[in-house]
């Protein structure tokens, strides 16, 4: 099954019986690791759902904007971040990432897991044009894997943003480092990280679920 990943595709999954299991998820292993040594400055998490590793950010010292397609997301987004007492260091934008850009660059450009309506490997590279010079690029996507061919209804960002039952995600929502890595020019961009992962987590139903990661960090050059 090919999904749209449009906004009523989002609006379904934010609006289910899953979507308290998925924004009560801890932010990503790979942000926490990956970004913790960085000096903050400004961020955006785009497609942030529920806004975990956005306020994550903000509680770091980042000046954080999440951006995401869906408004009960975003919701829920704003409700834990004044609940986690830093409302004053993150906003929330309702957009369509396939679209929508932001009217700045930033020191830190991040994305877990989000695929809107468009090629994958084509949204990665509008976000790398939103990162300011000096600035990272942190992409943590699912692993385009061989069995990624069938699609799972339940495709949501739920603990660590991935596929619940186990089941892989489409072909079309996942990417190798050595794809994503391809399309960063080296004279523009210093790649720092480009990891292939798999990694066990409990899903929300408590089961034990296999993770398959792609993580990529490169810093733009002056």
């Amino acid at each position: 099954m090919t999904h749209s990943f449009d906004k009523y595709y989002w609006d379904q999954i934010w609006q289910g019986d899953r979507a308290a299991a998925m924004a009560a998820g801890d932010p990503n292993p790979h942000l926490v690791q990956e970004v913790n040594d960085l000096t903050p400055g400004t961020a955006i998490d785009a497609g942030c759902g529920a806004g975990a590793e956005a306020i994550w950010l903000a509680a770091h010292g980042w000046q954080v904007t999440g951006a995401d397609i869906s408004a009960d997301a975003i919701a829920r987004a704003r409700d834990k971040a004044a609940a986690c007492g830093v409302e004053e260091q993150v906003q929330f934008v309702e957009a369509d990432l396939s679209s929508w850009t932001p009217h700045e660059q930033y020191d830190l450009v991040t994305t877990h897991y989000s695929h809107p309506a468009m090629p994958q490997l084509e949204f990665y590279d509008r976000l790398a044009t939103w990162v300011a010079p000096g600035g990272t690029l942190f992409i943590v996507g699912h692993l385009h894997l061989a069995t990624s061919h069938g699609a799972a209804d339940n495709h949501g960002h739920g603990h660590g943003h991935g596929h619940g039952d186990g089941e892989q995600p489409p072909a079309e929502a996942s990417a190798t480092a050595a794809g994503i890595t391809a399309r960063l020019d080296p004279s523009l961009w210093d790649v720092r990280t480009a990891n292939e992962s798999h990694r066990t987590v409990n899903g929300p139903d408590g089961r034990e679920t296999t993770i398959h990661d792609v993580v990529v960090r490169a810093i733009r050059r002056n």
